[in-house]
């Protein structure tokens, strides 16, 4: 299958926010294989890995799948990128038709091994390690989904999860992407995990993943559905990396799901947008217990108040 490959390249005082706002875009449309190329602050010592060389501008890229409605995508696409100079955020798009197989394997020589916490590591299914007794590690191949683990904000959440969830518990993951967070969960000692995702192919690699960590498959389930649309059931643990606006959208839909002991993780936060997250939580009656943060990215730990 051939792809458009849409290069954004952006010039912004802050890049964070250009960042969020143009993979928004990306995922409004259902791109594929979103990669984001910007300069990070190096993480604390022990925490994630050097995974990608700084770049000479930033950018952004995302693949269209080469269909009879590419060009009217596109266009639209383009649409909202050039609303972005409104907010300061100068952009040059770039474009090149490429095949699946030239593309997908190109990122992998970036993604290392990666040792998130004291226990938890990340092993790319094609690298190496010799693993450390009592070592938890989480076999991965993202592909076209987003959870690398590396990744501030997913890495924030694996150390979350490691913090605050209980064995025994049952575990929701709204957006799962790679199927990271489930994966982390039940070697953490869930009982029952469920993942949902708008996108087939997040399914499908999650799908993948558990099945190479031998998540045992009637511990899980997989829907490919947006959250209004699954059962209210309350769920012990929830966690959610999307975006800030995202989260305040939903999160009526997440609070419907939580009891009092229910602890909700809320990442992909930029720090410009932590006060409209908090904002929406006060709303709903919920508070926060913990907060984690790492370069320009917000992770909230929250519960609901103990009266409503």
């Amino acid at each position: 299958m051939k792809f458009k490959k849409i290069i954004v390249q952006f010039v912004a005082e802050n890049i964070i926010l250009a960042e969020e706002l143009i993979c928004d875009i990306f995922f409004s449309f259902n791109l594929k294989g979103v990669v984001c190329d910007i300069p990070l602050d190096e993480p604390d010592e022990g925490f994630g890995t050097h995974t990608l060389p700084r770049p000479e501008i930033c950018s952004i890229t995302g693949f269209l799948p080469l269909l009879d409605s590419s060009d009217i995508l596109f266009k639209q696409i383009k649409k909202q990128m050039e609303k972005l100079a409104d907010l300061d955020i100068k952009i040059e798009i770039l474009t090149e038709i490429v095949d699946e197989k030239d593309w997908d394997n190109a990122w992998k020589k970036y993604f290392e091994v990666t040792k998130v916490t004291d226990r938890i590591t990340i092993k790319p299914d094609w690298k190496d390690h010799a693993e450390k007794q009592g070592e938890i590690v989480i076999h991965l191949d993202p592909g076209m989904a987003f959870g690398t683990g590396t990744h501030p904000t997913t890495a924030m959440c694996i150390k979350l999860i490691e913090k605050y969830l209980t064995p025994g518990s049952t575990f929701l993951d709204v957006g799962t992407g790679s199927g990271i967070l489930m994966i982390a969960a039940a070697k953490l000692g869930a009982n029952h995990i469920t993942g949902i995702d708008t996108d087939e192919v997040a399914i499908t690699v999650s799908r993948q993943n558990l099945a190479k960590n031998d998540i045992e498959p009637g511990l899980w389930d997989l829907m490919c559905t947006t959250l209004d649309k699954t059962d209210s059931t309350s769920y012990d643990f929830i966690a959610a990396n999307i975006i800030a606006q995202v989260i305040v959208d939903i999160l009526p839909e997440i609070s419907v799901r939580m009891t009092q002991a229910t602890i909700t993780l809320l990442s992909g936060i930029i720090k410009d947008r932590q006060n409209d997250v908090l904002f929406a939580l006060e709303k709903h009656h919920l508070i926060v217990i913990h907060e984690e943060y790492q370069d320009e990215w917000v992770a909230l730990a929250v519960k609901k108040t103990a009266v409503e």
